[in-house]
Parts: structure tokens; sequence; C-alpha cells
């Protein structure tokens, strides 16, 4: 919807600033003829000209969503695979990329990869637009459209609309940055491109200072967006109201955390002056704030009618086990759906062909729909809860000690696991976001085209061993590392049956009701130890994943059974259940971070079974792939670059690089 020509040359003032500080957001490009503005009315050459009409200046207003993250491309989400969710072949670096070498340990100040200061190298060498850039052009519009004599044929409340339009994406960008950066340069208004070269110099704010400002542009935003899109033919995917309200939030729920608030790590962290860039002081007030921005982002969305997706169309003659799991599945998968309270109409997932892997009695010819080659490691498999809701190494009836152990499926299994079908004891006794979100050797991968009537019963099923049709042996390029395999990011619709494979794309999910359910619990725990309001918000989750609540689970089941009754045993549930929730989401990433547990759960090996054997003897085999390492402070953010800092003396490099 927003792809337009490109045909507006920005005037290049080489020598004017230096390439790539944040002056790519401030002035036009220096070093190169790269062309910020992507669309513009066809030969217009000047800004003037973009803001004499209505049509130029929707079209330059849509230039500005043109930034936006392709988060839907794994390609270009590096909270997908720069953490330790998705593991690719570690013998076939030709499917590797920025993120996926960040999880390596590759990470480094003098071509930093995945580098959104300038744009450049977000994998094998690809640059892309940088988000400085859409900053400028937001300010550039922003400018423009405050003018009242410019673009004279908008009506007042349209023009309103615009200006809180541009208003969000200027903020959201500055939000992206700081989340990766740490303390970045706040660009409120443009350089001038005659400015003198010192003063074309930004520096670094502190990290209290940039949260602030940024939530202020969201809380000038809401109040100009529409509370929701009335023509959803032209319009879905433009930000609303509850958008604005959801993304403040997140906002401050970061700002909220450990990794902001009270961070004794970067104490020291000072910019050129001698100013400190974070506040080494706890504030619990940011707490409060963080949980009131939360509730108020759920009331907007409540009001708009977003809520929790739940599968109930029966027309199929679905069991009670698949609606559960299309329940979970769809919540993510189903365009626009009732949960998706920001879908990113920039980026459609278009990697579902990287999740499924080749399936039997499928009726495809060959290889089958897709490759599978993303790779979820035994460790994210153990995550998830037993089917009793809590963790398996809590679960005080059910025994995961031997999680290598064989077992044979039986009928009561068949809609999780192939009956009569032989595979590891971790497989047994899971719940339902388990069976939803992950496949393996022996399971059950439900598809609408599964048979001829569409039910689940007889559906598809993943056989993974060494020369099996999802195996390893059986492609040269394409196989899981891991033994297990992405259910959860596959649209159930998408065809699958036949020769032709037509994925069912849908737009990034960028913000779900779940998410901000789950934000709440946190911090309201984090305000009320304990709080039984925090336990509601988890339980409304974990009802929809076929789970009892909190309370209940904990009680029963857990061989901890008071732990959700203090704010150190709640939020670890709490982190637990948002991990298991939003897994495979590019969430776990900068959650590891903020929390900072980063450096304790990205110390742990990385592993899968021995997808070399053959039998259920030697694949059950737990095989070792790769050490991870975190180092703090140090990989908490990225690098700024050596070409930046040296040629901007206003810059300070992050801590450790």
């Amino acid at each position: 919807m927003y792809k337009m020509k490109k045909s507006l040359n920005q005037n290049k003032h080489t020598g004017i600033i230096y390439r790539a500080t944040l002056l790519m957001s401030i002035v036009i490009a220096i070093t190169s003829c790269k062309k910020y503005l992507d669309v513009v009315p066809d030969n217009v050459s000047t800004i003037d000209n973009a803001f004499k009409l209505r049509l130029e200046a929707e079209k330059y207003l849509f230039t500005l969503y043109s930034y936006l993250p392709k988060n839907g491309d794994g390609w270009y989400n590096p909270g997908m695979t720069a953490a330790d969710e998705i593991w690719y072949p570690q013998d076939d670096q030709a499917q590797w990329h920025a993120a996926f070498r960040i999880a390596e340990g590759q990470q480094n100040r003098a071509a930093p990869y995945f580098n959104d200061w300038t744009g450049a190298n977000k994998g094998q060498n690809v640059t892309t637009k940088p988000i400085w850039g859409g900053i400028r052009n937001c300010n550039v519009f922003l400018e423009n459209m405050a003018d009242q004599t410019k673009v004279p044929d908008i009506t007042p409340a349209e023009r309103s609309r615009w200006i809180g339009e541009a208003l969000f994406l200027k903020a959201f960008y500055h939000y992206y940055m700081l989340r990766m950066y740490g303390p970045i340069p706040l660009i409120n208004t443009n350089v001038p491109v005659d400015a003198d070269l010192a003063g074309a110099y930004v520096k670094r704010k502190p990290i209290d200072e940039c949260v602030s400002t940024i939530s202020n542009w969201f809380d000038e935003a809401a109040k100009l967006l529409p509370d929701r899109i009335q023509d959803e033919n032209t319009q879905m995917g433009r930000v609303t109201k509850p958008i604005a309200l959801a993304m403040k939030a997140k906002l401050l729920i970061m700002s909220a955390s450990p990794l902001f608030n009270g961070n004794s790590d970067f104490a020291n962290f000072r910019d050129k002056d001698g100013n400190i860039l974070f506040n080494p002081s706890y504030d619990p007030q940011k707490w409060i704030i963080a949980r009131d921005a939360v509730k108020a982002a759920i009331d907007a969305a409540t009001n708009s009618g977003f809520g929790l997706y739940n599968y109930t169309n029966d027309g199929l003659g679905l069991s009670d086990t698949t609606k559960t799991q299309l329940s979970i599945r769809n919540a993510i998968t189903k365009k626009y759906g009732v949960e998706c309270v920001w879908g990113n109409a920039q980026s459609y997932f278009v990697n579902e062909w990287l999740c499924m892997p080749p399936t039997e009695d499928n009726g495809v010819n060959g290889r089958g729909p897709g490759s599978g080659v993303w790779a979820p490691p035994i460790k994210i498999a153990k995550l998830f809860y037993t089917s009793n809701g809590v963790p398996i190494e809590e679960d005080k009836t059910l025994d995961f000690t031997k999680y290598s152990q064989l077992r044979t499926a039986t009928d009561k299994e068949r809609f999780y696991i192939k009956n009569g079908f032989t595979t590891a004891r971790l497989n047994f006794d899971r719940e339902p976001r388990f069976y939803a979100d992950l496949g393996f050797d022996g399971s059950i991968w439900y598809m609408k085209d599964g048979n001829d009537r569409g039910n689940d019963e007889n559906n598809f099923y993943v056989k993974a061993k060494n020369g099996d049709k999802a195996g390893f042996g059986n492609d040269f390029r394409n196989w899981s590392e891991t033994g297990y395999f992405i259910k959860k990011l596959v649209n159930w619709e998408s065809t699958t049956n036949n020769n032709s494979v037509v994925w069912r794309q849908f737009p990034w999910p960028e913000v779900r009701m779940a998410d901000l359910y789950l934000l709440y619990a946190e911090a309201e725990n984090e305000v009320n130890g304990g709080s039984s309001v925090a336990i509601q918000y988890l339980d409304r989750v974990r009802t929809r994943a076929g789970l009892k609540g909190i309370v209940e689970s904990w009680t029963a089941y857990s061989n901890n059974p008071r732990k959700y009754s203090t704010k150190e045993g709640l939020r670890a549930i709490i982190h637990r259940e948002r991990t298991i929730e939003m897994m495979f989401e590019g969430q776990r990433f900068w959650d590891l971070r903020r929390w900072k547990e980063a450096p304790e759960e990205l110390q742990k090996d990385i592993t899968g079974w021995n997808i070399i054997g053959k039998t259920d003897a030697t694949y059950y085999q737990e095989r070792f792939i790769f050490s991870q390492r975190f180092i703090a402070p140090r990989d908490y953010f990225w690098p700024i670059g050596d070409y930046d800092t040296r040629r901007n003396t206003n810059l300070v490099e992050n801590p450790g690089w």
C-alpha cells in the first residue's frame, strides 16, 4: 500500500557533514546519492512542491511508513535470530545473515553487523534505508504540514491525523534506536544544510531524557490519531491511538526494567562533556508510570474491539485439542485478527517456507512444501510448560529428568504425535503451546488441506531422521540443525497439499493483546509484589493457551507451590510465561536484555538431537552445536562503530566496544 515510485533526488552536499553519524537523520546524504524520499510526485524535484497539493503530501506521508523495520522478514529482524530461539545449519554459512552472526558472537565495532546507525551490513552486506533518514523525513513533513498555507486542499481533520501519524513514526524510530543503542541523539528539528560543521555534530542524550521526550511524542500523536481504522479496504496498517499508546507503554516498560533503571553497569558511562548517560539510581516510580501506561493502552485497545483471539469455527469438525492449537497459532497468523493491535503493513511474514518442513502424507512430490531450516534448540523446547502448566523442572508429578528417553505415542495423543510413533520423552506431556509452536520427529502438523475432509484425523505429520523427507541428508542445503521446527508462524490455511504451494502471508504483528496483558502483569507485580491483579492478567493468556490458572497449577503440581505469592517468585513466573507466549516473535532477544538475564540465558550451550542418526536409538542423542557467549555489559547494546565515532567528536562509543 505504501510502495510508490522513487523520483525525488535530494541535493548532495558532500563534505558538509559526515555520512554516518546521526547526520543521516538531519541532513541530506553526504557520501552517496541515497534517496531518502522514496515516494514523491513524478517530475518533482523540490520539497516545496511535495506539499503543494494533498495527493503529493499523502505520498510523502507514505514515505515515512516505508522506514518501518521489516520485522516480518527474519533477514531484517534482529530479534528473530540474534538470541537463541532459532539456529541455522552450522555447515552452511550461506544461510547466515547479520543477526545470526551476532548470536554467534561475531558483532564488532569495525564493521558492525545489523548496523541500523547507517543502514549497512544487515545480511551479506545488505544495505537498507537508515532509520535516521526516516526521522529526518518525519521532521520535514511535520514542519511543512504545520504551515497552514501549505497543502490547501486538505481538511483540518485530515491534516491533524497526518501530523499525528508523522509524530508517531518519529517517536517509534527513536524508540527503535534507543532499544538497540542505548542513549541516542534526539532529533527534534533538522539542521539546515548550510550549518557549520561543528553545529552539525550531534551528541547522545541521557537515557531518562530520551525516554521522556519519546514518551511525550507518543502522547502528542495519540491525541491526533483515530481510535480505529474506519476504511479497512484502503487504510489498514496505518497507525491509530491504541497503537501509539501501546508503543508508549512498551517504551516505559523498557525504561522501568533493570537494564535502564538503576543499572550500575553503566554508572560511569558519560559523554565527552562528562554528562552521565545512565542514571545509576533505581526509581520505583518508573514501574508505576509504566503500569498505568500499559493499562491505558489495554483500555484503548479493548474499547476499539481488540482482545485475545479464540478459534470458534466448528465447521470442520475439529477436536478441542486442535481448536486450542488454532487459537494459539491464529493469534499470530490471522491477517489483522482481533488480537493484532498493530499489524505492520510494511512487512508481511515471508518465512513460512523456512519454518515448515516437508511432511508425510501430503501428496507433494519431491521435497515438499518447505525447508524447515529455522531450528529451535533443545533449550527452547525445555522452556515450555508441562501439561500441568508448570515448568518441567518444577513439576512434582511428571518426571523429565530423562528427557531423551524413548516413548511410543498412543491413540489419546494422536492430535499431538502420530499414533504408534516413537519419540523422546521431552515431546510428551507438554502444554498446548508446545505442540502449537513446535514441530518435531513424529509430531502432527495440522493444516487445513491435510486431508480431503479438512478435519484433524490423519493429518500431516513429520519424519525428521536422517534420510527422512524432513531430515538431514535429504537436501544438501536445507535441514533443521536441532530436529525441531517452528509451527507457530505457519498459517494453517496455507496451501501445501499440491505441487503449487501458496503461503497465506500476514502483516507482522508488532503489538498484540497478549503482549500487553503480560506487560501489565509484569509492571503490576513490580508495584505490588505477588499481586492478584497481575495473576488475573496472566490467567487470561493461560486460559486461551488451554491451561489452568497460576494459583491452581502451582498449588497442585509445583514443588514450589507458593511461588506466585512473592514478588520474586511471581516475577520468575511472569518472565517464563512471557517467554513462552511470545516465542519466535522476536521479543525474547530484547526481553533478556532489559531484564538483565542475557548473561545467564545466552551462556547456555545450543544443542539438538543427533540429526545424522537414522534410528530411534541414534537420533535421540543430545548433540552439542554451539557454545554461546554473552559479554556484559558490552553486548547489551550495539556498537556505533569506528567510522562514525571517529568522524563525530561528540559521539562516544558504547562501553565495552
